[in-house]
């Protein structure tokens, strides 16, 4: 293989990570609290030698995949009516508890289970400002639920009784995605006091549909462009050799 096919190959490597990562990005457009990916390249610059063996100006710029990082910006918030729905305007994210350990949200569509627990999409609990799971007394389901702006839960029958914790962390590209809703950890939490939470509201995937379905035809044609690259290089490398190879007639 000469080297027009080897930086072909590489653009095609590149190319295959970006298009996994759009398409993910668009199965999840309707994902509430979803967050984008993006791919960051970077060049490889090879320097060639000459004929003798010694180096030359001469380089090849190859592509290499160097990072896949996180758009954090926050999406849009909905209406949605639901007492258990909660929109986070601003930093940070729900503890959520699961047998792994505490993971992270930004996906605030909660429910009830039977013993007041407040669980999330999965059937964890969802954790207060002490790293405990929110229960709510299950007769208490008669009364309306009231969630103030700084988290604090309550009913007219009984007043504060837990304040939902929202925790972040320094760096966010940091935390490891594990499914399409959950965050997982890997460096320590602190917890953020200044957010908003809006009751009745769900943030929606902070995904632009129309920007990621162009930016995935384009990528799919520039992908179509390189493959054929590679094709033809191949067939005109194996003819050549057939041509050389040829034992002329006698």
């Amino acid at each position: 293989m000469d080297s027009t096919s080897y930086l072909a190959l590489s653009r095609v490597d590149a190319l295959t990570r970006s298009l996994e990562v759009t398409a993910n990005n668009l199965a999840n457009s309707n994902t509430d609290g979803f967050k984008s990916s993006r791919v960051l390249f970077s060049d490889y610059l090879s320097k060639q030698r000459n004929a003798h063996g010694l180096g030359s100006e001469k380089t090849l710029d190859y592509n290499q995949d160097k990072a896949t990082y996180r758009e954090t910006s926050q999406g849009t918030l909905r209406q949605t009516g639901n007492p258990l729905d909660i929109g986070i305007n601003g930093e940070g994210f729900f503890n959520i508890r699961t047998k792994d350990g505490v993971k992270l949200t930004r996906n605030g569509q909660f429910s009830r289970t039977s013993d007041g627990t407040i669980v999330d999409l999965s059937g964890n609990a969802l954790l207060d400002d002490q790293n405990r799971p929110i229960t709510l007394d299950p007769n208490d389901d008669v009364y309306p639920l009231s969630i103030a702006s700084d988290g604090t839960i309550s009913t007219q029958r009984q007043q504060a009784i837990a304040k939902i914790g929202i925790s972040t962390v320094d760096d966010l590209n940091t935390l490891h995605a594990e499914g399409n809703h959950l965050f997982r950890p890997t460096t320590r939490l602190h917890q953020v006091d200044n957010t908003e939470m809006r009751q009745g509201m769900l943030e929606s995937s902070n995904v632009n549909a129309i920007q990621e379905t162009t930016d995935l035809m384009r990528t799919q044609r520039e992908y179509d462009l390189n493959f054929q690259l590679i094709q033809t290089e191949s067939t005109r490398l194996q003819n050549a050799i057939d041509k050389i190879t040829t034992e002329p007639s006698s």
